[in-house]
């Protein structure tokens, strides 16, 4: 039977990148390697394809001359017409590492020698409505892990010194045969570190690190909300063997306010006010997040009526702009009146007619609209 085009095989057309060849092999072999199928032979036979074709178009000469002369300008390029082969050295090293952390739950594998980035930490920190709309200065206490001060980081006990593993001799990896082909997998008696802890540090047991607290000065911007990220470079956790520590993200939360909501940059506060002073008009005083600021109410305000107040919202998170401040009113109706009050109301209404209340007009004569 003739073989398959390797383009076909991978999903990719014949101008497809280096880039776009490596993901579609990526992502078939996953799908159909033997150790996620097992005692599937039509996917252990559609795994030896994949890497058949990939072999080739991953070798820029090997590619040109498929392209030029087909299945016979590479004449079974790879190898793969036998059974078991080694990726050692070949465009298959890098691939397998992050095929086969994602077969096996792993990540990429550590190498002796090589410093391990130190995690990166979360830190929660709540801040009030103030805070955030004018921005604030926060001092932190960081519990996290630091080199320990007794072994230098080390993990050995003082005055003794770490041995090379036996078992990897200081590689940090083992080759193995799996199914048909060898690959390598961090040394299980080192856990990829290369050496061995013979006589571990008393402090650290080992780790090289110890829990400390550190405390930092972080400056929180102007226009921040909650489920914002602030990023502090190099003050995660320490690395291991020398190796850069990681990043803290700080995730901020902003307390509600009593009296203030956000909406984007603006910020939105309901004020009452009689229905005397709607009525009337008048000047009314309103809280704004720099203080108290007048505004003139005009007769015959209807509850709900917003006003704005430009300038008086939250700053910009990116640094330009301000929004505004919406003041919305909220007319309150008596819930108790004495027996002079409803005299007076009753001769108002008397007095008024249909003119006491504008909207409700238009709104019955839309009622008799409908039904005459």
């Amino acid at each position: 039977m003739s073989k398959r085009d390797y383009y076909e095989i991978l999903g990719v057309n014949r101008n497809a990148s280096e880039t776009e060849i490596k993901k579609a092999y990526r992502r078939l072999a996953i799908k159909y390697h033997p150790d996620k199928n097992p005692g599937d032979k039509e996917a252990e036979s559609q795994f030896k394809e994949l890497s058949e074709a990939y072999a080739v178009l991953s070798d820029s000469q090997k590619r040109a001359s498929y392209d030029q002369f087909g299945h016979a300008g590479v004449n079974g390029a790879g190898g793969f017409s036998g059974g078991g082969f080694d990726f050692g050295g070949s465009p298959f090293e890098d691939i397998f590492g992050d095929i086969f952390g994602d077969i096996f739950g792993g990540g990429g594998s550590r190498r002796g020698g090589r410093g391990q980035r130190g995690d990166d930490l979360r830190y929660n920190l709540t801040i009030s409505f103030e805070e955030a709309a004018f921005g604030t200065e926060k001092k932190l206490q960081l519990p996290r892990r630091q080199p320990c001060e007794t072994c230098s980081g080390s993990g050995a006990r003082p005055g003794t010194q770490a041995q090379t593993c036996g078992t990897c001799r200081g590689a940090g990896q083992v080759r193995y045969q799996q199914g048909f082909f060898t690959m390598t997998r961090p040394c299980p008696d080192c856990r990829g570190e290369g050496k061995i802890i013979a006589d571990p540090c008393p402090d650290c047991k080992g780790s090289g690190l110890v829990k400390q607290k550190r405390s930092l000065s972080l400056k929180v911007p102007a226009g921040v909300e909650t489920g914002s990220r602030l990023k502090l470079s190099n003050e995660g956790e320490s690395g291991l063997q020398g190796g850069p520590p990681g990043d803290l993200y700080v995730v901020i939360s902003v307390e509600e306010h009593p009296i203030f909501q956000r909406e984007g940059q603006d910020v939105v506060c309901e004020v009452p006010i009689s229905f005397v002073q709607a009525a009337l008009g008048c000047d009314l005083e309103v809280p704004t997040l720099e203080g108290r600021v007048n505004l003139k109410v005009p007769a015959g305000t209807q509850t709900g009526k917003v006003f704005k107040l430009s300038g008086k919202g939250i700053v910009s998170l990116q640094g330009y702009g301000r929004g505004d401040q919406l003041v919305v009113l909220r007319v309150e109706v008596p819930s108790k009146l004495n027996a002079r009050q409803r005299e007076l109301l009753e001769d108002f209404a008397k007095a008024g007619g249909e003119d006491i209340h504008p909207q409700g007009k238009g709104f019955f004569d839309k009622v008799r609209d409908m039904f005459d």
